[in-house]
């Protein structure tokens, strides 16, 4: 493993999030398990792993629940070597940043199932990244946040954004800056085009941060019928990402 402890290494669950990783990084890849289920569908994986000599096996659905730490484990499990999230500050924006037609900034959403799910509907929408905060509250990238991501987090580059007022002030020149609530903002039709935006979601029980939100120069709220007060916020996330990214 070359200096890399067991708990510290990817967990990537699922044919999904393996080939995704395959795709993107497959270098970080270190070894792969999987059922007799899905012999065929990672039959080019395991070819791959032949050809890098590093070790693929066919396991029992129990050892790979072992393996995985979770009976959600879709049959397939690569073991891969952990992503960094650097950090920016005011500048300069990596360019991947700067393409984006919505940049989703996460500011204390602390459920991985969350920021996984947002990250899937990130990409599908065609996003190339996401920003995480410093507060910490906030989940970062876990095997449970793969796993729900099916591939998706591979497909966005994450940063941290250590305080994002000050950073959502520096984005402000190049992205119109979205603070999502829930109540009292503008539908998300409403909203100024001619920039890229960056959509800041906070926590769904508490919502964004008050410096988070009035560091941006918009808020958008989706209106509803009354009957419930809101979505969860990785449903609201992927009605606002299709909104906005139109």
């Amino acid at each position: 493993m070359r200096g890399w402890r067991d708990s510290d290494l990817d967990r990537l669950c699922g044919p999904a999030a393996a080939t995704a990783a395959f795709a993107v990084r497959p270098d970080a890849v270190l070894r792969m398990f999987y059922t007799e289920s899905r012999r065929r569908e990672v039959g080019p994986l395991c070819a791959l792993m032949a050809r890098s000599r590093r070790p693929y096996r066919e396991v029992t659905a129990e050892e790979l629940v072992r393996i995985a730490g979770t009976e959600h484990h879709g049959g397939v499990v690569a073991i891969a070597v952990p992503r960094t999230i650097p950090e920016i500050g005011v500048g300069p924006f990596p360019a991947a940043l700067l393409t984006a037609p919505v940049l989703p900034l996460l500011d204390g959403i602390g459920n991985p199932h969350n920021l996984g799910a947002i990250a899937r509907s990130a990409a599908f929408f065609g996003c190339t990244g996401m920003l995480l905060s410093g507060d910490p509250r906030q989940a970062g990238l876990s095997d449970a946040a793969y796993r729900i991501a099916e591939g998706g987090l591979e497909h966005l580059e994450v940063w941290r954004l250590p305080d994002p007022a000050v950073g959502l002030r520096a984005l402000a020149p190049k992205f119109t800056t979205v603070a999502a609530v829930a109540a009292g903002g503008m539908p998300p039709e409403a909203l100024p085009r001619g920039k890229p935006f960056v959509l800041a979601l906070g926590n769904e029980e508490i919502g964004l941060p008050g410096l988070t939100a009035a560091a941006c120069t918009h808020r958008v709220t989706l209106p509803g019928s009354g009957k419930v007060e809101s979505l969860n916020v990785a449903v609201a996330a992927a009605v606002l990402l299709h909104a906005m990214s139109a």
